[in-house]
């Protein structure tokens, strides 16, 4: 059973310094090698207190300089955001070089208007422009030359260097959210990442779908849906509950406020007409309504009530991977660690045990 950790580099209270957000954050990512998580995870995002990680590859890079073993993902590189390619494969293949074989690529094509515009990238274009990088991306990591004959990268045949430490096949993700992402995912071979926003049992028909497609596609089994979720792990089951509710509901109201996600305007951006359905229940609902519904959806509680969901998403999915969002809605990140770590020893052990007993690995897959 895969669990690795996200992080998402959010700031709530202004008072906490840039500095001490990527000193929080990197020291939990270090220390996730030494309590036994099997991956790390940078998101990639610009210009606001929501999220500020601009390069996720540079911070894996100096994670890999202070760790062994442990997977180090991007949870997203943003295609549409990086305006060459080229630059994109040579990071990753440095990224793999210099920490021998350990990256992991995940990509997206990004949602917010508020992070588009200052790049100068119109919305209704991310569909083309990440369906035509992300293949230059693949082949490019995975022969070492990279071309391209589309319309917004054109590229001439360039050998890549440092070249690839190993194949990529078994290390690329796409998080999606929409079904044409899920769609150009498959057709990308790549696993699928989704955060969850709602119970896993709403969601298992987009997940069956995904699955059923890459086996029509590719005649093979797919990789398991790996599902990246909020998590806060206290032996009080009060605090669990209050602090998760606090947190969720304050990282849920910026997710809305960056993302906005109540607008009106996705039913007429090209791209993002799915959206415009979420957008109208969470304007329906109330964002605080809606907030306490995806709180519902997250992992919270004792090490037993958390072990209880991940036996009950198990009933509902068969195999899965797991990546947590471990800090996040104003948490402080001493808060964080101690959750990690009660996880890591109470948690962990005992939904590997379960999982390993009563999920066969699907034929053909490897797991890191």
């Amino acid at each position: 059973m895969h669990i690795g950790l996200n992080f998402g580099f959010g700031r709530l209270d202004p008072t906490v310094s840039d500095h001490e957000v990527y000193r929080g954050e990197t020291e939990l990512a270090v220390a996730a090698e030494q309590l036994g998580y099997d991956s790390v995870w940078a998101v990639e995002h610009h210009f606001s207190d929501y999220a500020f990680c601009p390069d996720n590859l540079l911070w894996l890079a100096h994670v890999a300089a202070r760790t062994r073993r442990i997977g180090l993902g991007t949870g997203a590189v943003i295609l549409p955001w990086n305006t060459q390619p080229l630059r994109v494969a040579e990071k990753l293949l440095m990224l793999d070089q210099l920490s021998d074989g350990r990256a992991i690529f995940g990509m997206g094509r990004g949602l917010s208007r508020k992070e588009f515009v200052p790049f100068g990238i119109p919305l209704d274009e991310t569909r083309e422009r990440f369906d035509e990088s992300s293949k230059m991306i693949i082949d490019a990591i995975e022969t070492g030359v990279i071309e391209g004959d589309g319309p917004f990268y054109p590229q001439q045949r360039t050998v890549l260097k440092p070249g690839p430490y190993s194949s990529w096949k078994d290390r690329l993700y796409t998080v999606a959210g929409s079904h044409d992402s899920m769609v150009s995912g498959v057709n990308n071979r790549c696993r699928l990442m989704s955060f969850i926003l709602r119970p896993v049992d709403k969601m298992k028909p987009t997940f069956d779908a995904y699955l059923e497609l890459y086996r029509e596609t590719w005649e093979e089994e797919p990789h398991p849906v790996c599902l990246n979720v909020a998590m806060y792990c206290h032996e009080d089951e009060q605090v669990a509950v209050d602090g998760m509710y606090e947190y969720v509901g304050n990282f849920f109201e910026a997710n809305v406020t960056h993302y906005e996600m109540d607008g009106v305007h996705f039913a007429n951006t090209k791209g993002y007409e799915r959206y415009s359905d979420n957008a109208a229940l969470i304007r329906e609902k109330g964002v605080s309504k809606a907030g306490k519904d995806y709180a519902d959806a997250t992992l919270y509680g004792t090490p037993r009530m958390i072990l209880d969901k991940l036996v009950w998403i198990q009933e509902q999915l068969g195999a899965y991977e797991l990546i947590l969002q471990p800090s996040f809605g104003g948490m402080t990140y001493e808060t964080a660690r101690k959750s990690i770590e009660l996880f890591a020893t109470e948690v962990a052990p005992k939904a590997r045990q379960h999982y390993e007993a009563t999920v066969a690995q699907p034929e053909g897959a490897v797991s890191r």
